[in-house]
C-alpha cells in the first residue's frame, strides 16, 4: 500500500485528499498546512487523519534561499523523508487511483545526507551533546570558515560574536545590531550541515527585545544561541568594565526567551551565560547562584564566563552546579583571551568533560588563525612584491585550500548548470576558465 503525506491543504489539497480517500491502495498518514482552518485540514479532522499546523519555512543548508524547506513534526517528517526516496513513480491514473509505485519506507535508523539536511539542527545538537563525552569546536565568523571547520571534522560550530565584530572592524562592545548578527548567522547556517550555536549577546535589550531576538535567530537555521546577563551595551567578558543586570531582570529575560522558544521550536537550544564572576561587584558565589537559578528557569545549559585560565574557579563552579543540577550540561569558553600554553597545568578538554562541561568552544580560534596568516602574508607582499605570491603558491601546492574554485565548489554548481541550463556543456567547453574536467 502506498503511504501519502499531503503538504498544503487548501482547495487543491482537499481535492487530493478526497481522491485518495476512496482509493484502497493508498494510506493517508498525515495532512499538513500552516493554516489551521484550511479546508483540507477540516476534512482530515472529520476523517480522523493526523494533521500538523506547526510548519515553518527555513533556508535550506548549502543551497540557501534557493530552496526553502519545511520543518515538520518528527513522525510526518520521517514519512516524508521516506517518500522522497521513492524514485519509481508513474502518473496518477485516469480513473483517479494513485498509480505511484510503492516502495518500502527507509529504516528510521538509516541517516542519509538528505535526512541530515532536513533535520532540526537543535535536535542534532542535543543528540551530539548526549552522545559525546564532550563536544568541542572552534569559533568562526563567516560561511567560508564554517565550511572549512565542517570539512576538518568539527561536529558542531560556534558562531562567535567577537569574531564577527572583528570581521566588521569593531571591538566586541555591543556595537553590532541584532539584525546584522542574525543576517550573518543565516548565511553561515545556510553554508553547512553541522549544528551551530550562535552568540546572541545580551538579547539586544530587555526581556521583550530578547523575545524578538529568539524569534529572529530561530529563523536563521542555527541550532541555538547563548544569552548573557550583562547590562546593555554588553562587552566581551574579558574586557574590563562589564556590569550585570539584577537577578530579577536576568531571570525575566531567560524566561521570556524560553517561552518564545517553546512557542516556535522546542528543540532550539538556549544557553544562559553569567558574567557575574568577573563583573563589577561580582563573585564566584553570585555566579553559582545565578547559574542555579537560570537552570531552574529551564535553560538547556549554563556557562560561567571566567576571568583567567586558573583551574580553581572552573572546578568550583562545576562542582556547585553538579550538587543541585547533576544532569545539566555545562558550557565552557576555552577563551582565546587566556594564555593556556603558559599555564603550568592547563585544563584539558577531557578534564572539563569529566567536570560536566559538555560543550567546549575556543571562541576566536578561526579569527586568530586567519589574522596570523593574513598578517604574515601581507607583510611578505609589502616586502617582496610578486615573490610573495610565488611563495604562497608553493606553500599551498597540494593543500586542500590550494584552489579557491575548489573551495567555492564551482564544480558542483557547474554540474547543476549542466542539469538545468540548456547549452551549458558547449558553453563550458568553448570558453577559458576553471572546469573540473580540465583541472
Amino acid at each position: 500500500m502506498t503511504k501519502v503525506v499531503i503538504v498544503g491543504a487548501g482547495t487543491g489539497g482537499r481535492a487530493r485528499l478526497e481522491m485518495f480517500v476512496g482509493d484502497p491502495t493508498v494510506s493517508i498518514v498525515g495532512v499538513a498546512d500552516v493554516n489551521p482552518w484550511s479546508p483540507g485540514l477540516e476534512l482530515a479532522r472529520r476523517l480522523n487523519t493526523p494533521v500538523a499546523t506547526d510548519l515553518s519555512l527555513q533556508l535550506h543548508p548549502v543551497r540557501g534561499p534557493l530552496l526553502p524547506r519545511v520543518l515538520l513534526p518528527d513522525g510526518i517528517r520521517q514519512l516524508l523523508l521516506g517518500l522522497r526516496r521513492e524514485h519509481d513513480r508513474a502518473p496518477v491514473g485516469a480513473d483517479g487511483s494513485c498509480a505511484r509505485i510503492a516502495g518500502r519506507l527507509a529504516s528510521p535508523t538509516t541517516r542519509t545526507q538528505e535526512d541530515r539536511s532536513m533535520e532540526n539542527k537543535g535536535k542534532v545538537f542535543r543528540r551530539l551533546l548526549a552522545a559525546e563525552p564532550y563536544l568541542f569546536t572552534g569559533g568562526i565568523y563567516s560561511p567560508l570558515d564554517a565550511q572549512i571547520a565542517e570539512r576538518a571534522g568539527m561536529k558542531s560550530i560556534y558562531f562567535s560574536g567577537y569574531s564577527l565584530a572583528l570581521l566588521n572592524g569593531w571591538p566586541d562592545m555591543g556595537l553590532l545590531t541584532m539584525t546584522e548578527v542574525t543576517k550573518a548567522a543565516a548565511m553561515v547556517a545556510s553554508a553547512v550541515e553541522v549544528p551551530i550555536i550562535a552568540d546572541a549577546d545580551d538579547g539586544y535589550g530587555n526581556a521583550l527585545s530578547t523575545m524578538r531576538t529568539v524569534q529572529e535567530f530561530v529563523k536563521t537555521g542555527v541550532a541555538g544561541i547563548h544569552i548573557e546577563d550583562q547590562r546593555f551595551p554588553k562587552r566581551c567578558g574579558h574586557i574590563a568594565g562589564k556590569t550585570i543586570v539584577s537577578r530579577e531582570e536576568a531571570l525575566g529575560k531567560y524566561k521570556a526567551a524560553l517561552e518564545t522558544r517553546d512557542r516556535l521550536d522546542r528543540d532550539f537550544v538556549v544557553i544562559a551565560r553569567t558574567d557575574a564572576y568577573g563583573a563589577v561587584g561580582g563573585s564566584l558565589q553570585e555566579a553559582i547562584w545565578r547559574g542555579r537559578a537560570y537552570a531552574d528557569a529551564g535553560v538547556d545549559s549554563v556557562w560561567c564566563e571566567l576571568s583567567n585560565a586558573s583551574r580553581e574557579p572552573a572546578i568550583a563552579f562545576a562542582r556547585a552546579m553538579r550538587e543541585t543540577h547533576p544532569k545539566l550540561p555545562l558550557s565552557f569558553n576555552y577563551s582565546s583571551s587566556f594564555r593556556w600554553h603558559q599555564d603550568a597545568d592547563p585544563l584539558t578538554f577531557r578534564e572539563l568533560g569529566e567536570l560536566g562541561y559538555r560543550f567546549i568552544f575556543i571562541t576566536l580560534f578561526g579569527a586568530h588563525a586567519a589574522m596570523h596568516s593574513v598578517w604574515n602574508h601581507m607583510h611578505e607582499l609589502a616586502k617582496n612584491e610578486e615573490q610573495a605570491q610565488w611563495g604562497l603558491e608553493r606553500l599551498k601546492a597540494g593543500h586542500p585550500t590550494e584552489s579557491h574554485h575548489v573551495m567555492a565548489r564551482v564544480g558542483h554548481f557547474q554540474e547543476l548548470e549542466r542539469r538545468w541550463i540548456p547549452g551549458t556543456d558547449e558553453r563550458l567547453k568553448g570558453s577559458d576558465g576553471f572546469g573540473e574536467a580540465r583541472h
